[in-house]
């Protein structure tokens, strides 16, 4: 940094070059309070299309925006149907095995999994609005419920308890998500940050994935708990009860899973050849035990699955202690993670949604054809899956859960943002080691933490000008700038509440004391000026209000001069209210920083100071 040679206006072209900083017009409080709750809840203005329609038009146009089916159902055409009927087969050869798989992993019968991919896929068609998103069964979400409902009530001791609680837990997970989009607090996601889903999610594949040797190595016991210590001791405590035909064919149909995945990366057009895989290791796995007997040679298989469509089970709630505590924790724990999974797939589609986009899906009316499928699947060919074996299942799970586990991201979050990728692995440690409960407490902390230390300790910074220009900019990113004699620009780069108030005046007083010890040192002109920028400050309460004043005060002490600029209209509103503005004089309020300096520069340079008098300080010279 250096000095640079200024050219001085005078009185009058200064005068004239200056624009007054507007108070805005002051606002009914009903109208502000109305304007404040639509930002805060109704960001993206849904209401925008009802605006200057007539009555009937407002009602349709009402149904459509909870039945999305009214608006692309006109206007379906025989083309769509043929993409959609392509696409909703695909994805069906891909939730069928995985809805079986991910029943299993919640300790639930697995006919439940082909349950699930029926009825919501019919029901989402008609009120989802994502043409992309395939409905199912996700093995985060049926983690979360094995683990959580396990701790409490054995599945193998007491199924028809364990269900009815998976029931009541299914049911307060979607009425905690209805309620969230009714009310619009949706929002509450956003706490969950993308390197907490990263590492939340890998951790959580790391565990469904561990969980998975029970079925590989064919263990007929094995540990209810999730951590990985746990997990490691029953396995490697049972190692004489591992089965070798198992582990060798689980070996083989995950070796031919990842292969599929892996060529249909490579070679996009050919996606459907790793979204048929797990039906096809489904339908060769039970061609193999049918064929060779290995039931009888340590081969686990599923058994009996019960044919027909899914009863009703409004009878099977349990809302009586001492398990509704358990089913209500359950579900809303399992509704956030499900909430924030679906965002994520919304934002970077995969699985079933991958599939269904690569398929070229035109509407919704793709998770119809599946429910189709599904249906026929249930009536008639249940019985088929008697022989399949429950190591292929795990093979299916594994080979999903490895695309879960994203280390590419957190590589790039190391190289982005440190802060970033230790939340990434607070999540993922937490569940691996702890439990996901766990894992996401710490995980949700970690951010939280970040974000009040975004708000209790924002960033200030010295500006400088650069070089023939009136443009100030931070001197840390730009070295070539030139320091202003006698005066010091500061910028806020955040809001002003309580919470950083009392920092910002210590770190201000601070700026102050190393300028003039810089200036001191050097021989240079000494400090009159203390300039704000304020446009990075959105808004300010009363403790940030008290802060400037204590501050005025700290700079009138010093015999320095304090200069707002560009203070925004919130903030001008405020500051105006509270008299800050009578306090430090609306001649020193300005537009830019650049009005601002010029301003403190006409004065510096025109009027001598006598510094034994206050009354001769050059803001005080007319």
């Amino acid at each position: 940094m250096g000095n640079a040679d200024y050219v001085y206006p005078s009185t009058n072209e200064y005068r004239q070059c200056a624009h007054p900083v507007a108070v805005p017009p002051p606002q009914p409080f009903f109208k502000s309070f109305k304007n404040s709750l639509k930002e805060t809840f109704f960001p993206d203005d849904p209401l925008r299309q009802f605006k200057n329609k007539t009555p009937s038009r407002k009602f349709f146009l009402g149904l459509q925006y909870f039945l999305p089916i009214l608006e692309w159902g006109p206007r379906y055409t025989f083309q769509f149907l043929k993409s959609d009927l392509i696409s909703g087969i695909t994805i069906a050869s891909l939730a069928i095995p995985q809805g079986i798989s991910y029943a299993k992993l919640a300790n639930l019968p697995p006919i439940l999994g082909l349950y699930s991919s029926f009825i919501p896929p019919l029901i989402y068609a008609m009120m989802g609005s994502s043409r992309d998103l395939a409905v199912g069964t996700v093995a985060v979400a049926s983690l979360l419920i094995g683990s959580m409902l396990g701790d409490e009530v054995n599945a193998t001791e007491n199924p028809t308890l364990y269900l009815h609680l998976a029931f009541t837990a299914t049911f307060f997970a979607g009425l905690l998500q209805a309620s969230l989009g009714l009310l619009r607090v949706g929002f509450i996601v956003d706490f969950l940050s993308h390197a907490t889903i990263v590492g939340f999610m890998g951790g959580a594949a790391t565990v469904v994935i561990l969980q998975q040797l029970k079925g590989i190595l064919g263990l007929q016991h094995f540990t209810q708990s999730t951590d990985i210590i746990s997990v490691l001791r029953s396995v490697f405590s049972q190692i004489h009860e591992w089965r070798w035909e198992s582990g060798v064919l689980g070996a083989v149909f995950l070796f031919f899973l990842l292969l599929s995945r892996y060529f249909s990366k490579r070679r996009p057009k050919f996606f459907w050849i790793s979204a048929m895989a797990p039906l096809t290791t489904v339908i060769l796995g039970s061609l193999l035990v049918y064929l060779t007997h290995a039931e009888k040679h340590g081969v686990d298989v599923i058994g009996n699955l019960k044919k027909g469509l899914n009863p009703p089970s409004f009878g099977d709630f349990v809302f009586t202690s001492p398990y509704l505590t358990t089913a209500v924790k359950t579900g809303m724990i399992t509704g956030i993670i499900a909430l924030a999974e679906g965002i994520a797939v919304g934002r970077r589609p995969f699985s079933r949604s991958a599939v269904n986009f690569n398929a070229g899906c035109k509407t919704a009316m793709s998770n119809v054809v599946m429910a189709i499928a599904v249906m026929f699947t249930l009536l008639f060919l249940t019985p088929l899956f008697h022989y399949t074996p429950l190591v292929v299942l795990s093979a299916i799970i594994i080979s999903a859960m490895l695309g879960l586990i994203d280390y590419e991201a957190a590589i790039h979050l190391w190289k982005v943002d440190k802060f970033d990728f230790v939340v990434c692995m607070g999540a993922y440690i937490g569940v691996v080691f702890a439990s996901v409960e766990v894992g996401l407490v710490i995980a949700v902390a970690i951010s939280v933490l970040r974000l009040l230390l975004f708000v209790a300790r924002p960033k200030t910074f010295v500006l400088g000008n650069l070089p023939n220009s009136t443009i100030y900019r931070s001197v840390e990113q730009y070295p070539t700038t030139n320091d202003v004699p006698g005066i010091l620009i500061l910028q806020i780069d955040a809001p002003i509440y309580f919470a950083n108030s009392s920092y910002l005046r210590e770190r201000i007083s601070r700026w102050i004391d190393e300028e003039e010890d810089k200036l001191k040192s050097t021989g240079e002109t000494s400090l009159q000026y203390v300039i704000f920028n304020m446009s990075a400050v959105g808004n300010i309460d009363t403790s940030g209000i008290s802060m400037l004043e204590e501050v005025k005060k700290i700079t009138d002490r010093r015999g320095l001069k304090l200069v707002l600029a560009n203070p925004g209209a919130e903030v001008m509103k405020k500051l105006n209210k509270s008299k800050f503005i009578e306090t430090i004089g609306k001649e020193w309020i300005y537009l830019t920083v650049g009005e601002a300096v010029e301003a403190c520069n006409y004065k510096l340079h025109t009027c001598k100071p006598d510094a034994t008098n206050e009354d001769s300080q050059p803001w005080n010279k007319v």
